[in-house]
């Protein structure tokens, strides 16, 4: 999967792993504050964070697995820092990267415009509440609150994940620091389209 990547596309996107890694479990402390406010639905309308990872990494590097691996690495570093999931958020982390990496897959991998961005966001969502169907219990839950669920957390992989990811990574490459990388050979961060 790495073959035909440069040196700096995987040092970039280990850097995005680590540093969101950090990220995601800050905002498990977010989380738990606001469903101590408003019960467990509070997670859905914030999972997107959970996403970004993936979404700013194939922006940027634009190869096969730019989005998968990072969100992994993520949830690997999450769990060496104490995530109480413990090894099984890494099986999260890959399906939430999966998702991700199917909407990309399927343009094969020359459209990054800002529909796709969040397509991804929504792949992640979509993977991310299947297998949180079967391994959280949500079937025991009324079958309207959990289309209620995943609908939250779909518009929270598109919204913060999708449109997200594209407003950071046009960010950082408006400063100039991604040169070199796929996003900047575009000639604007939304190419493809």
């Amino acid at each position: 999967m790495l073959k035909d990547w440069k040196l700096k596309e995987i040092v970039l996107m280990s850097l995005f792993g680590v540093v969101f890694g950090i990220v995601y479990l800050v905002f498990i402390h977010f989380g738990n504050i606001w469903a101590g406010i408003i019960g467990p639905i509070a997670y859905e309308w914030m999972f997107g964070i959970w996403f970004i990872v993936s979404i700013i990494s194939m922006y940027i590097i634009r190869k096969p697995g730019a989005a998968v691996l990072p969100e992994t690495l993520a949830a690997l570093i999450e769990v060496l820092l104490g995530n109480a999931v413990g090894p099984r958020l890494i099986l999260s982390g890959l399906v939430q990267g999966l998702g991700a990496e199917a909407a990309f897959a399927a343009t094969r991998y020359r459209h990054f415009n800002l529909a796709i961005l969040m397509l991804a966001g929504a792949g992640s969502a979509v993977f991310s509440f299947i297998y949180g169907y079967f391994i959280s219990g949500y079937a025991a839950l009324d079958p309207s609150f959990v289309a209620f669920m995943f609908t939250l957390r779909v518009l929270s992989g598109m919204v913060i994940a999708g449109m997200g990811g594209k407003y950071i990574a046009d960010g950082l490459l408006a400063t100039g620091s991604l040169r070199g990388y796929a996003i900047s050979r575009s000639g604007k961060g939304d190419a493809g389209a």
